[in-house]
C-alpha cells in the first residue's frame, strides 16, 4: 500500500497545522503575520525593491474597510484576516485559481473557518461583511495594479472598476521590508483584538 501523503505543515511557533482538518487551536497570529509577509501578491511582478507582500495587502484592505466602517472593529479583524489561509497555501492569481478548480476554494473556506473562529470571529461571515471586504479588496487590486503591477487606469477600471476618488486619497502604497510588515500586521491585529 503506497504511504499517505503528508498534509500538516510545521509552523515556526511549534504547532502542526493539519491542512486538510486545521483546527483552531493550531492557528496563531504570528504564524500568519510571518507567512504573510514573505508571500508575494502579483506572483512577484510588482515594481520596487521589496515584494508586495499579502500581509502588505491586507493592512490597506483593512485600512480601506475601516475608513467605510469605522466602528466595526470586529469585522475590521475579519478585513485584516480576510487572506489569512495564504499563510499556508500562498496566493495564486485568479487565473491559476481557476484553472485548479473547486478544490482550491474548499481549502481556503475550512481554513478561514479556523482563523475565524480561533479569533473570536463567526466560521462564515454574513454576506454584506463579506461582500464590504471584496469591495474593499477590489479597490486594493486596483491601487495595486496601477501603482506597482504596471497596469494602466484604463487596463485596472476593466478588470476591477473604477474606485471613487474619495476612497483613494491618501492611499500610497509603499513596499516595504517583511520584517517591519510582519510587526504592523501584529500590532494592527492586537489594537483590533483590544477593541472588541
Amino acid at each position: 500500500m503506497p504511504k499517505q501523503a503528508r498534509a500538516w505543515q510545521r509552523m515556526l511557533s511549534g504547532r502542526r497545522l493539519d491542512l486538510l482538518d486545521p483546527t483552531p487551536m493550531d492557528i496563531e497570529i504570528e504564524d500568519i503575520a510571518h507567512g504573510l509577509a514573505f508571500v508575494a501578491r502579483w506572483n512577484g511582478q510588482t515594481r520596487g525593491d521589496w515584494p508586495y507582500s499579502v500581509a502588505e495587502h491586507s493592512l490597506l484592505v483593512e485600512e480601506i474597510f475601516s475608513r467605510q466602517n469605522p466602528q466595526s472593529p470586529r469585522w475590521q479583524l475579519a478585513a485584516l484576516l480576510h487572506d489569512a489561509p495564504e499563510y499556508v497555501i500562498g496566493d495564486m492569481i485568479s487565473p491559476v485559481k481557476a484553472a485548479v478548480g473547486p478544490s482550491y476554494g474548499e481549502l481556503d473556506l475550512r481554513l478561514t473557518a479556523s482563523v475565524h473562529i480561533r479569533f473570536g470571529l463567526p466560521a462564515i461571515l454574513p454576506i454584506e461583511i463579506k461582500k464590504a471586504i471584496k469591495a474593499a479588496d477590489k479597490v486594493s487590486a486596483w491601487l495595486e495594479a496601477v501603482q506597482i503591477a504596471g497596469f494602466s487606469e484604463v487596463e485596472a477600471n476593466k478588470l476591477f472598476g473604477r474606485p471613487d476618488s474619495a476612497v483613494l486619497r491618501g492611499l500610497e502604497i509603499k513596499l516595504r521590508p517583511p520584517a517591519v510588515v510582519r510587526a504592523d500586521f501584529i500590532a494592527r491585529h492586537l489594537a483590533l483584538l483590544a477593541r472588541l
